[in-house]
């Protein structure tokens, strides 16, 4: 690990200050530590930023929930009001890492977190996400945990987060301060596809910082799931993850349906369009599949990952399926309903 100064501070001004001489922002650090040890980022600053009181769940006007960007995953988990008002967010948050790591992870360090692709990580590999313009090691490589949709010739890296997935579902909002001063962005353009830019993970400016997250007043409450699909049931990331979620009509027919992807692309991956095509359908296996279908329309396999194609397609009828029955997979029992 290479040397580095260490900054505390106390508003979000002095971050900000700090941030432009060349700081990164740290809070719980589970993922920047480790990419500073493995001397894949190489920061000459850390700016602490854990005393800026961005640590409250607070109700919004119009109904919905702002959360603070330094909550704790842990805390964020069992807070009454996800519990009970966006309980696809809580499933979500249970199914990532472990306890110890989520009692430290934090809302914006959660959106921050970088691929856990195996080349990305060996300084010995071509990397274009950390080394721009010398070539992707992952492309005619090991793939089984890589990209189906949305990957270009340059990167086919996936982002790990469980929580993005839920809150691109749900349809959130990333709230930001910077020099510039502070704006709003939609949860479905805070995050990249790779391009011909896989450096760039998410659309942040040069020296912004997440304050906050906003969920809408719409949280889905009674028809929902979130299917994590891994190797093995605990503390491994997502080869395929589902978050469903439904709000149906008196008749029984879908009024309105919500569904994001995990580690399936560079991006929790989310199509609007696609999920009217349930609008007014009867929830069944048939509907289900027509939508998974076009969900994954275009995606194409890399050799050792073309099993993704059908898991995926599979796992979001299954997750829909529980959604409409009102039967949310577990997190405690992780054995797919």
């Amino acid at each position: 690990m290479n040397p580095f100064r260490y900054e505390r501070v106390q508003n979000i001004d002095e971050a900000l200050r700090a941030a432009g001489q060349g700081g990164r922002f740290i809070a719980g650090g589970t993922n920047l530590l480790d990419l500073m040890k493995e001397n894949v980022e190489r920061p000459a600053r850390l700016v602490d930023i854990n005393r800026l009181g961005l640590d409250q769940v607070e109700p919004l006007p119009d109904g919905g929930l702002r959360i603070g960007a330094l909550v704790r995953n842990a805390d964020l988990a069992s807070h009454p009001w996800i519990l009970e008002r966006y309980p696809l967010l809580g499933c979500a948050l249970m199914a990532g890492a472990s306890p110890q790591l989520r009692n430290m992870a934090t809302t914006g360090g959660n959106l921050m977190q970088r691929t856990r692709c195996y080349y990305f990580y060996d300084t010995a590999t071509r990397c274009n996400k950390r080394t721009p313009g010398s070539g992707c090691g992952a492309v005619g490589g090991c793939t089984r945990i890589h990209a189906i949709l949305g990957a270009s010739e340059h990167c086919i890296a996936v982002h790990p987060s469980d929580m993005c997935v839920a809150m691109a579902a749900l349809g959130a909002t990333v709230n930001v301060a910077g020099p510039e001063g502070r704006r709003s962005i939609p949860f479905q353009e805070f995050h990249r596809l790779p391009g011909d830019t896989p450096q760039y993970d998410n659309t942040l400016r040069e020296g912004e910082l997440i304050t906050s997250v906003d969920l809408p007043a719409q949280g889905f409450a009674s028809r929902y799931s979130y299917l994590k699909i891994r190797d093995r049931l605990s503390y491994a990331f997502a080869l395929v993850s589902v978050a469903a979620a439904l709000r149906l009509e008196d008749d029984g027919s879908i009024a309105e349906a919500c569904v994001a992807l995990g580690g399936v692309a560079h991006k929790p991956w989310r199509l609007p369009e696609a999920e009217r095509m349930l609008t007014g359908e009867t929830p069944s296996v048939r509907s289900f599949t027509r939508f998974a279908d076009a969900l994954l329309e275009g995606a194409t396999g890399q050799g050792d990952n073309e099993f993704k194609i059908e898991l995926a397609c599979r796992a979001t009828v299954r997750a829909l399926t529980q959604a409409a029955n009102g039967t949310p997979q577990s997190q405690v029992d992780k054995r797919i309903a």
